[in-house]
């Protein structure tokens, strides 16, 4: 029986532990907070953040930092701001060769590293992989049928992710492009922000697929000038994540664009969400990269600007359809 320990009792935390121990493995699932590790033990069920699913009797639930010593795998659950400041803290008690799967979607803000690097840095005797793709935990949770790709450098690891997490409702590809996938999954967040900002304002479905198409475009022109494979944007963890992440109410950060396009605050947006919203956190990071890269990347612009510089959005929607004439195919070879 292999040990997992899951580092973060969010939605997607919790919904990925129910999976494992369905899967036959001995599940750790690690909180930060005592009161909501003691509500997880005795409810058997996270009502804050997964209501309705149930976790497994065996899925163990604690607090202790010690609890990834004899892991084989350890998968991180946490926002992606938190990503360093726990890889720091349970670095000294993962083992030599241990795979760390990251699962959260985002970027580092102060040095622009993708996640994964990021563990690199801090667990540098780990293996590390990501898992990504469609897949809200929501309906993780519940057994709907979903589709992720687990993706590493080295592809072993990244087929020892595959056989832990497949099962008959939750399919796994393999990939070893990890550049293409944490850009594609990081930077969706911020498309899937604008369309809810689109839906907010009471613009239609071609305001929302002009907005994804063009969306993907600029994801695509920064991914591959950072060296990623074009053709994994138009996979599982570029387009698929788009279009679950732009189109459904499950999502968080379009759920945040509704709110700001009918005209609340930021901080308005943030409490009524009441959980983290990954877009926010990485539209700082993805406008530094499109100026490092120098990168042209309008939507990604036109957000940031809604969001940290009081842009009004009808504004921002207006500026993007007035921008220079220009041939589609010209945008995806920048």
């Amino acid at each position: 029986m292999k040990k997992i320990t899951v580092i973060g009792s969010g939605s997607w935390g919790t919904a990925l532990a129910c999976t494992l121990s369905k899967n036959g493995c001995d599940v750790t699932l690690w909180s930060f907070l005592e009161r909501e590790a003691e509500n997880l033990k005795r409810d058997k069920e996270n009502k804050e953040f997964l209501p309705g699913v149930k976790i497994p009797e065996n899925i163990k639930i604690t607090t202790d930092t010690g609890c990834v010593k004899d892991a084989e795998m350890v998968v991180f659950a946490v926002p992606s701001k938190f990503v360093r400041d726990n890889a720091k803290i349970f670095s000294p008690n993962i083992a030599e060769g241990t795979i760390v799967v990251n699962v959260a979607k985002g970027l580092e803000e102060s040095s622009l590293k993708r996640l994964s690097e990021v563990i690199e840095e801090e667990i540098p005797q780990c293996r590390v992989a990501v898992l990504s793709g469609p897949s809200h935990a929501e309906e993780v949770g519940r057994e709907i049928p979903t589709a992720c790709a687990a993706v590493s450098k080295d592809i072993e690891t990244a087929k020892i992710v595959q056989d832990t997490f497949i099962n008959k409702c939750f399919r796994i590809y393999i990939n070893n492009d990890i550049i293409g996938v944490e850009i594609g999954a990081a930077l969706k967040n911020l498309i899937a922000l604008a369309a809810g900002v689109c839906d907010g304002i009471g613009f239609g479905d071609n305001t929302k697929a002009a907005l994804m198409t063009r969306g993907l475009a600029e994801i695509t022109r920064l991914g591959v000038k950072m060296g990623a494979d074009r053709e994994t944007f138009y996979g599982l963890t570029g387009v698929g994540d788009l279009i679950v992440t732009c189109t459904s109410m499950h999502s968080r950060n379009r759920r945040a664009g509704i709110l700001i396009g009918q005209g609340k605050s930021l901080k308005e947006t943030l409490d009524e969400v009441h959980m983290v919203v990954e877009g926010v956190n990485t539209a700082e990071a993805a406008y530094k990269l499109s100026k490092k890269y120098n990168v042209e990347m309008p939507i990604t612009t036109e957000i940031h600007r809604v969001l940290f510089e009081g842009e009004d959005p009808k504004q921002a929607v207006i500026t993007l359809m007035s921008r220079d004439k220009t041939h589609e195919s010209d945008n995806y070879r920048k």
